[in-house]
């Protein structure tokens, strides 16, 4: 095993407290009740409307990075006609004609010399144009790809149209230590942890973010037990006071093949530290990605910081991506995001009053207050089923702002990164994971989630596209444990529909009552992936998704979990995955 010099600069003191205040204001609005309220700007435009169809053509490469080693390489472009003005949206004059009968003639190329060519329809997502890698020579830095499209309206005069993408091809790293971003699904794609060589293989991050000292520092058969709980990852959470005992998990990480994902959120504003210890890690074959700023929102941490930290890394590094955690549902995302290539919203909103703060004593709107879940909706007036049965609530109808959060806002936070995400153009360079609670009993939160309320949390960010999960924090519950380790041993047969190119972009959503739904469909086959965020059981027939039910098999189960020739019943707070015959 690798035992490099961990320097001392890996040794910081953080005192992390999931989404607490610890700045004079929290996502730029005051908190504390001897404060007016102020709104704190920061928030992401709206794109203008467009009364004309806008072309939004945009091309990226399919994987970042390519090596020396590989020998073909791809490029996926959209032509997506949208009525908002979205990054590289410009006006095109169609046919009269169904748009689904438009063409593009694409031209790729670099340096002037031509990749590839093809006819693509228009509205088409991540068409995968193949070219060659014989005669590009691997270098540290990016190519500038070029990427053009004619497009020739019958009886109009022809439109062309461009744009242009970073293309990584880097030399082979010494030691092996890769993980490519696989941009047809957002996936990542890495060899083995164990660094005994193997393919490139998706990897679906599921692990905690773990207590280093006086946990995983003091007992390293936590390694194992993790490992044998079916996780992939584990995200050691700083100070590393002992680095003897830092690098003896890494190691026992690597021996079992669990991945790490090394945090530097004491330090990632320190240039000099971030080089340090990105040149102590950068090679250990477990190495999955690089985790940086923490809730920098939350504390308004400088604009420029995530992305000065995240150039400083893919210039010493540039083999292993980048992440962070965003607290807030909208302060200066843009500027934040900027500097990663994961975003992990943390939508923290059970056991707390997320319409008033327990801890400050105010309410909390868009322009005031922190509730341990920002800008967060209670749900329902009237919503009887949604109300835990160890709520507080007096007897009675459901008021609105009644303080109990609601699982849709995990969905919201979801879904909104990721049309954020289109708007800017980086809805293929940039993926979404969460972090779902397990936690509770402190500060705004009077209780921990039950094991099935965290497989809730869980399923619905990943219904509305996250492809990581990696809850806050452990030590948690055994409930919580049992419960994560059950789901995180059933992805094997869940993943194949989220990593495939064909199925991850046909995923549907559906809500029926309190059941939230997604589908993926391979062309064989139908994952069903659903949570009842209802504390009351509910039903769902199989003809909301126009399917049968022929071929059933359940893969996962939490809670109550019942079906029939027509559809499914969970019980209260359950959860499902079931594959259908195509």
């Amino acid at each position: 095993m690798m035992k490099g010099p961990l320097l001392s600069t890996l040794v910081g003191t953080q005192v992390l407290i999931a989404a607490v205040a610890t700045a004079d204001t929290w996502c730029g609005k005051n908190y504390m009740s001897s404060l007016p309220p102020v709104p704190p700007g920061g928030n992401f435009p709206i794109p203008a409307q467009s009364n004309d169809p806008l072309l939004a053509f945009q091309c990226v490469p399919a994987i970042r990075p390519y090596l020396a080693e590989d020998v073909s390489a791809a490029v996926l472009v959209d032509s997506a006609i949208v009525y908002y003005e979205i990054a590289n949206a410009r006006t095109i004059y169609l046919d009269s004609g169904p748009i689904s009968e438009g063409k593009l003639e694409v031209n790729i190329s670099l340096n002037g010399n031509t990749l590839g060519t093809t006819t693509i329809p228009l509205n088409a997502t991540a068409y995968e144009i193949p070219f060659s890698l014989q005669d590009i020579q691997p270098q540290t830095g990016p190519y500038n790809l070029s990427c053009e499209a004619a497009y020739n309206p019958v009886g109009q005069t022809p439109q062309t149209f461009s744009a242009t993408a970073s293309l990584y091809v880097l030399p082979n790293p010494p030691n092996g230590a890769v993980t490519k971003m696989d941009y047809r699904s957002g996936g990542l794609l890495a060899r083995p942890a164990t660094g005994v060589g193997g393919n490139y293989e998706p990897v679906f991050p599921i692990g905690f973010f773990t207590q280093f000292d006086g946990y995983l520092s003091t007992n390293l058969s936590l390694v194992d037990e993790l490992k044998a709980q079916g996780f992939t990852i584990i995200h050691p959470i700083p100070s590393f006071s002992n680095t003897t005992a830092f690098l003896d998990v890494v190691d026992r990480m690597q021996e079992v093949g669990l991945y790490l994902v090394y945090d530097m959120t004491t330090t990632y504003t320190n240039s000099s530290s971030v080089t340090e210890q990105v040149n102590a890690l950068k090679d250990r074959p477990n190495l999955l990605l690089w985790y940086t700023a923490d809730e920098p929102d939350g504390t308004s941490d400088p604009l420029d910081n995530t992305i000065n930290a995240y150039d400083l890394i893919y210039e010493l590094d540039g083999y292993h991506p980048v992440s962070l955690v965003l607290n807030c549902q909208d302060y200066y995302w843009t500027n934040y995001t900027a500097g990663t290539d994961i975003i992990m919203p943390d939508t923290y909103m059970i056991g707390n009053n997320v319409s008033f703060s327990n801890e400050w004593g105010t309410v909390c709107t868009p322009d005031y207050g922190d509730c341990g879940c920002d800008n967060c909706v209670s749900i329902p007036a009237g919503d009887s089923q949604a109300v835990p049965p160890n709520s507080t609530l007096p007897p009675g109808p459901v008021p609105a702002n009644s303080g109990i959060g609601s699982y849709f806002n995990i969905a919201d936070r979801v879904s909104s990164f990721k049309n954020r995400l289109e708007v800017m153009g980086w809805q293929r360079t940039k993926a979404i994971w969460t972090v779902p609670q397990a936690f509770g009993n402190s500060s705004y939160w009077t209780r921990l989630p039950t094991g099935e309320e965290w497989v809730v949390q869980s399923i619905m960010a990943i219904n509305h596209g996250a492809l990581g999960v990696v809850p806050w924090n452990d030590p948690t519950s055994d409930d919580i444990k049992a419960s994560a380790s059950a789901f995180a041993k059933s992805l094997p047969n869940i993943t194949p529909f989220l990593f495939d190119a064909q199925s991850a972009l046909s995923r549907t959503n559906y809500v029926v009552g309190g059941i939230d739904v997604a589908t993926w469909t391979n062309g064989l086959q139908t994952l069903v992936l659903a949570a009842n965020t209802d504390y009351a059981k509910q039903t769902f027939s199989w003809h909301e998704i126009g399917h049968t039910g022929v071929g059933l098999t359940v893969v996962f189960r939490s809670g109550r979990l019942e079906t029939t020739p027509d559809g499914f019943t969970l019980g209260p707070v359950s959860s499902g995955a079931l594959v259908l015959s195509v």
